[in-house]
């Protein structure tokens, strides 16, 4: 297996209204026919909506479930007020706030926040690890 992650896709209620969410915070979305999937370009990877239970049926899993999905997704940035400003901006998207940005134990700053479905992303700023946002990918 190659080390990166291709795509990461994410089962949601609305893809419509979820598509929405994304690209007001700014995310650029791909022109692809059709409303069943919507995708958008990150750098180095590609984010994608897809309706929860289309996304359960074609793993052949239940779509049942609730509550803590087990993972976050998460967003460096370079700055504690840049952490601030991004929950901000989700919230102003429709995000729910889930937790305010403040000083983590590991020595960082961070905050999380859900988006419409209840997909947990951090937002955080690691002064240890910061080097910048990745490379595109050639």
């Amino acid at each position: 297996m190659d080390d990166r992650i291709s795509l990461i896709t994410l089962g949601v209620r609305d893809v419509a209204a979820s598509a929405r969410f994304y690209a007001a915070l700014g995310l650029p979305r791909l022109d692809f026919p059709g409303d069943e999937v919507a995708f958008f370009s990150l750098r180095g990877t590609w984010l994608s909506l897809y309706g929860r239970e289309a996304l359960a049926e074609d793993a052949q899993v239940s779509a049942k479930g609730s509550g803590f999905r087990d993972v976050a997704l998460a967003h460096n940035v370079g700055s504690e007020d840049e952490v601030d400003q991004l929950l901000t901006e989700a919230v102003a998207a429709g995000a729910t706030l889930v937790k305010a940005g403040q000083r983590a134990f590991w020595g960082g700053y961070s905050g999380y926040f859900a988006d419409p479905d209840g997909h947990l992303w951090e937002v955080a700023h690691n002064p240890m690890l910061w080097i910048g946002p990745p490379a595109s990918e050639p």
